[in-house]
């Protein structure tokens, strides 16, 4: 089962795009053999290992770990990537930045004071807690006030005038940490805060957070971003506790964590917040939260697509988690949990289409047939409700779409309404404009076709089978 299902994901990638199967030790020797045969071993990115707590009622070892393998499409077209994280907790900070601009504006001390907020509501050990000096906000992002002295000493010593007294400022022991003239860029471009008189040296402003748009001085930015290890612990127990809190109750054995993946889907996407990822075994839907988790932190656009087999499973739990956590929800407590924002389409698989040798199978509706050649055609949706009993299936982007199908003009024979012909023709819904018509055959000669500019698909052959 694993080979064709690998086979058909390589195909879906990206010459840059990139695979990761999560896998426990009893299958992990063999999709790697798997995956080297089938991507290459020059493709093989990572092995990484997710270390998830231990179990004191093991007879023998605490297997508590999982395996992560990383394949490339083509490592040869990440050459150039560099793929970088932030730290821990930057992330959580970033976002109630942005929440917080968009509430107050520009009004950076009330922002400043609901950072200092942010910092004192974070549970004991969370990862952001540490940066919580880092409480002042500005145009550029969450800063902390750092020494504006040269490191080691020997730093070039100048007047540099208090802007309030008009008194040279005190000089730090170990000089000023910028020559003369970069000191007065960065005076200007108010990256130096002035105490309250000369009496004592100005502070650096030192971000953890920057908007994109101003991280022109990475120096100065200490949210630098870091590569991750290949070996990370995070326990099994706050995605369990997730779920509960979403649905009230342990609904899904073993979902996976979504902070866990939306950290994986940062680091590997952050040159293309627009990235599509997708899901082959969706399950509890966390690859879903993650990515609309991630786009509300750092106001990206990624898209997903979770594919899910059990119905009962992808109705009840995958959907209905994404639109609870998109949508808001009540969580345990009957506390409100304010919505991550997004949303997605719920498909599901019909029937196959085709026999093994590509033709139309004999129990195929019209309805279904129309649903897939309109999808096919326009990569727009057919909403079963708007299939009607009518040859034209609809308009998009100024073309209209047409399928002679089945004896939709009540005409079963084998010449019949699934043939264009001049009496077929005449028989069609107008539509002025290009048109699009897909027909078992056509009896219509080059020249009429073009001047009622009607391209013709030919079926079973010109329908489009993926």
């Amino acid at each position: 089962m694993m080979y064709p299902r690998l086979a058909l994901l390589r195909q879906f990638l990206l010459p840059n795009g990139i695979l990761m199967v999560s896998i426990d030790d009893n299958e992990v020797a063999l999709a790697k053999l798997l995956m080297d045969e089938w991507f290459g071993t020059q493709n093989f990115v990572a092995q990484l290992v997710w270390e998830k707590g231990r179990k004191n009622d093991a007879k023998l070892f605490s297997i508590g770990h999982e395996y992560i393998l990383v394949y490339a499409r083509s490592r040869a077209e990440l050459a150039k990537t560099l793929w970088r994280a932030p730290k821990d907790g930057i992330a959580e900070i970033a976002a109630e930045y942005r929440k917080l601009r968009a509430e107050h504006g520009e009004n950076y001390k009330v922002i400043s004071q609901g950072l200092a907020e942010f910092y004192r509501r974070l549970p004991k050990g969370h990862p952001s807690k540490k940066y919580s000096r880092a409480k002042n906000a500005d145009r550029r992002g969450v800063w902390r006030d750092n020494n504006i002295s040269w490191h080691g000493g020997g730093g070039p010593r100048y007047d540099l005038l208090h802007p309030v007294t008009g008194m040279a400022c005190k000089v730090p022991d170990d000089g000023w940490r910028f020559v003369e003239n970069s000191m007065k860029e960065k005076v200007r471009d108010e990256w130096v805060v002035f105490r309250r008189d000369h009496t004592e040296p100005p502070l650096l402003k030192s971000y953890i957070y920057m908007l994109e748009d101003s991280c022109d001085d990475n120096e100065l930015n200490e949210g630098k971003k870091e590569v991750l290890g290949s070996v990370f612990y995070r326990h099994s127990q706050p995605s369990n506790d997730v779920m509960k809190d979403i649905f009230g109750e342990k609904v899904f054995p073993n979902p996976k964590d979504h902070e866990v993946l939306a950290r994986l889907i940062r680091y590997v996407t952050d040159d293309d917040k627009n990235a599509v990822i997708l899901d082959s075994f969706a399950g509890s839907g966390t690859t879903g939260h993650a990515v609309l988790n991630l786009n509300a932190q750092d106001g990206g656009g990624r898209r997903f697509i979770l594919v899910e087999m059990e119905p009962k499973i992808a109705h009840e739990v995958t959907a209905e988690r994404i639109r609870r956590v998109a949508d808001g929800y009540k969580n345990a407590k009957g506390e409100k949990i304010e919505g991550l924002g997004g949303g997605f389409r719920y498909c599901e698989l019909g029937e196959p289409l085709f026999d093994e040798s590509g033709k139309i199978r004999e129990t195929v509706s019209f309805s279904d047939l129309a649903r897939h050649v309109y999808f096919t055609e326009t990569g727009e949706p057919l909403p079963r409700g708007r299939v009607t009993k009518s040859p034209f299936l609809g308009e998009c982007r100024g073309v209209g779409i047409y399928l002679l199908y089945n004896g939709i003009l009540g005409d079963k024979s084998a010449q019949g309404g699934n043939i264009l012909t001049r009496a077929v023709l005449a028989r069609l819904p107008k539509f002025d404009g290009q048109k699009v018509i897909y027909c078992a055959g056509c009896l219509l000669g080059k020249d009429r076709l073009q001047a009622e500019r009607i391209v013709i698909r030919q079926t079973p052959y010109e329908i489009k089978v993926s």
